[in-house]
């Protein structure tokens, strides 16, 4: 006679163990202890009768660590450590959950993993199978949101097998982690310890705002005296319902209005989730799938004391589909999944609770609906307006009134109507320097930055907490202690870059490759980043020194290495590098490369690999600096000296050869962009400003120059034409200099068309 197979499942959590044998066994199972609790029970698998056994484990099985050699901090280079091979270990040895597992795991046919279904539970599931020893064909992965009946069986109803790629981003994190960690920290604890004392971050403030003129708009308007209407709009406008709730969102709010840090946030929810009141709360995606029961989900809250008559409104009337949100492919947004009341949960619980449920629900009612009217005011030459606001429809601020819009009233006014003026008050205040960040808006900057997931934001914060970084003060604000600022001053001092957010975000993205299948194992993400340079890049660009061909190393930070000279150079860390028309510096002989930056503040500049790293001439730091702090992102590791803020005078690449004119803003000189099509300095002056002329070769098929002509020369302040194929990238406008044409098209017409002057940090178009 034959016996069914044995099926073991595991599962993260002992409580979630508990849950899914419950629902699988009908609530009829043997129970038994070991290093967790073992469900067993007879079902179905794969159509046929099996014998289950469902037990856990308690977070990640293994860790990485270093081996015992690399231990002793006295006799291991810090620099080493990311060469260094890695070691896995039992993370909570005496609970002896490896060897639970592979008792377990003896006489049974099949494993089903049940872990948490993000990229952390695909790698558990991965020490599980190593854990238990099963054949990868003989091994299953339960897809599920929710503990609740309807989700458990509609897993087991829909199996899946377990991700590797995913599996390997976490090794690749967890290895990354493990050596920057641990260097660091052995560095930073050698080399800061002692070496700063309280550091001054105090800010100063300043007056922005002139009194005098002030009161002289105040003393037009008191006699003038007489306010007249000049317009009067009425517009109905529409506040929409928000998109699923996810982690981050949730973080946020626990923390700016529910007064919970992120970490007590978590283990809030994970418990509502574990006792079935909620769905997983840890996601990334504001979207619902399509085959949301959304019906279910509302009738499921009908009866609840304290919003039960308005889902109950919805039900009958009938409710909204939620906006459309993202879907970043793990589990559906947050949601309740059975009702519950402040007894049954706790305060605290209860007010996490009660603001999920209360936004779901906002998802899925009405948009809020009022009409601002806007009335506008003329009196002394001067502008005013005042505007009140009419609640039409509350929508969905019914269920979430922190979110409502509240009614303005102003008076009745007719257009033409004038109004004495009673009373012209005038106000005096300062500008105060920036508060401290937020819990909430720290969550923010990570999310934005790429920092951390929705499972690790809440760890990163809380342990800046308690290695005394920051402390948290009243209204969850984060101040930074005299160790944190310190640290900050320290790395700083090394290299600026320690300190911005562009590494981690590096590394996650690079993480996330990998979980995408699209690199093939966490030894391509290292190779990339810590491979000997000798073995790495491609042939670029020759040294001036030895002539030889040096490899251009893309990786970040971007750099070129000669083999021969055994030297490194630094390149900017943003735009793409390439070898500029073969030319040559004349100071060094290196050949020349050039960088060109996409997007909205793109520009192309010349540099000579050796002067961009080691900038030649007396003070030119001060024009580096200056360059930094003019532009929002930085060109390059501590942003060194390319061949525009170059003052050699005969280089035809220098900022000597290639400045246009003064900067009509600063002290500055407008430099030609390289990369732009045609275009050169010649060596005539303008007579009306003194700056270069240039010539410009016009694309044939888009030349504005008339009889189809395309050379032109003119000043770039002066001759319209040109200045009216300026495009600014950023910055302030300023005065037009002079109005004059002063075009010397050959077979063109002098002049131009008219433009308005624009920024001074300008590029050409159309040709």
């Amino acid at each position: 006679m034959a016996f069914p197979p044995k099926v073991l499942m595991v599962a993260e959590k002992p409580s979630i163990a508990l849950s899914i044998a419950t629902v699988l066994s009908h609530g009829k199972m043997y129970t038994r202890k070991g290093s967790t609790e073992v469900h067993e029970f007879e079902g179905k698998f794969l159509r046929g009768p099996a014998r289950f056994k469902v037990t856990s484990v308690i977070g990640h099985v293994f860790s990485v660590d270093f081996p015992g050699k690399y231990q002793d901090w006295a006799a291991t280079d810090p620099l080493d450590l990311f060469q260094a091979q890695v070691i896995k270990n039992e993370s909570n040895p005496k609970a002896h959950i490896c060897r639970h597992l592979n008792q377990e795991a003896r006489g049974c046919r099949y494993l089903v993993l049940w872990l948490d279904c993000d990229r952390e539970g695909e790698n558990i599931c991965f020490e599980v199978i190593e854990s238990t020893g099963f054949n990868i064909n003989d091994v299953y992965r339960a897809r599920f949101s929710s503990v609740t009946e309807k989700d458990v069986l509609n897993a087991l109803d829909n199996l899946v097998r377990p991700n590797r790629d995913e599996a390997m981003a976490v090794d690749a994190r967890q290895e990354i982690d493990l050596k920057v960690g641990v260097a660091f920290t052995r560095f930073q604890t050698s080399f800061f310890q002692g070496k700063y004392g309280n550091l001054d971050a105090r800010v100063s403030r300043l007056d922005m705002h002139c009194q005098q003129v002030a009161m002289m708009f105040q003393k037009l308007v008191a006699e003038d005296g007489i306010l007249e209407v000049t317009d009067i709009s009425e517009k109905q406008e529409t506040k929409g319902r928000p998109v699923g709730l996810n982690t981050v969102n949730l973080l946020k709010v626990a923390s700016s209005a529910l007064g919970f840090g992120p970490q007590m946030a978590m283990q809030l929810a994970e418990r509502l989730y574990t006792q079935g009141f909620i769905s997983y709360p840890r996601t990334e995606s504001t979207a619902y799938p399509p085959s949301f029961d959304f019906r279910g989900a509302l009738s499921a809250q009908r009866n609840n004391p304290t919003w039960g008559n308005y889902v109950e409104g919805l039900l009958t009337s009938g409710y909204q589909k939620p906006r459309l949100g993202t879907d970043a492919g793990d589990h559906p947004p947050i949601t309740p999944m059975r009702s519950a009341s402040e007894d049954m949960l706790g305060n605290d619980a209860w007010k996490l609770y009660q603001y999920i449920c209360q936004y779901f629900i906002g998802t899925v009612s009405p948009d809020c609906k009022y009409v601002r009217k806007k009335v506008e005011f003329s009196v002394g030459g001067e502008s005013f307006h005042c505007t009140g606001q009419h609640v039409i429809t509350k929508g969905f601020t019914a269920i979430m009134p922190w979110l409502a819009i509240n009614d303005k009233s102003i008076p009745s006014f007719t257009k033409g109507q004038k109004i004495k003026v009673s009373k012209v008050e005038l106000y005096e205040g300062s500008t105060t320097p920036p508060d401290f960040l937020t819990e909430s808006e720290l969550i923010s900057l990570m999310e934005k930055n790429g920092i951390g997931t929705d499972a690790s934001i809440p760890v990163h914060i809380n342990n800046i907490c308690e290695r005394n970084y920051v402390q948290v003060q009243a209204g969850r604000k984060l101040v930074p202690t005299t160790l944190g600022i310190t640290l900050v001053r320290g790395y700083q001092s090394i290299d600026p870059d320690l300190c911005l957010p562009d590494i981690r975000s590096f590394i996650e993205q690079q993480i996330t490759l990998i979980a995408k299948g699209q690199i093939e194992a966490m030894d391509a993400l290292f190779e990339a980043q810590f491979s000997a340079l000798v073995d790495s890049g491609r042939i670029m660009s020759k040294c001036g020194k030895c002539l030889r061909y040096m490899k251009y190393i893309s990786a970040q930070p971007p750099r070129l290495y000669c083999g021969t000279c055994e030297e490194v150079y630094d390149l900017p860390q943003k735009g793409t590098i390439k070898l500029y028309k073969e030319l040559t510096c004349p100071l060094d002989n290196f050949e020349l490369l050039i960088c060109s930056v996409v997007g909205p503040e793109g520009k192309s500049f010349p540099l000579c690999p050796y002067c961009y790293s080691n900038p030649p001439f007396e003070g030119i730091e001060s024009l580096i600096n200056t360059a930094k702090t003019s532009t929002s992102g930085k060109t390059g590791k501590g942003a060194g000296m390319p061949c525009n803020l170059c003052p050699h005078p005969t280089c035809p690449n220098s900022l000597v050869s290639q400045g246009v004119c003064a900067c009509p803003e600063c002290s500055g000189t407008l430099v030609l962009d390289p990369g732009a099509h045609r275009i050169s300095t010649t060596k005539e002056r303008c007579p009306e400003c003194d700056s270069s002329i240039i010539e410009v070769d016009f694309n044939k098929k888009t030349t504005p120059l008339a009889d189809g002509a395309t050379l032109h020369r003119g000043c770039i302040l002066c001759d319209e034409l040109l200045h009216s194929l300026v495009e600014m990238k950023h910055g302030r406008g300023f005065k037009r200099m002079s109005s004059r044409g002063r075009g010397r098209g050959r077979g063109g017409r002098k002049g131009g068309r008219g433009g308005k002057m624009m920024d001074p940090k300008m590029s050409f178009r159309d040709f």
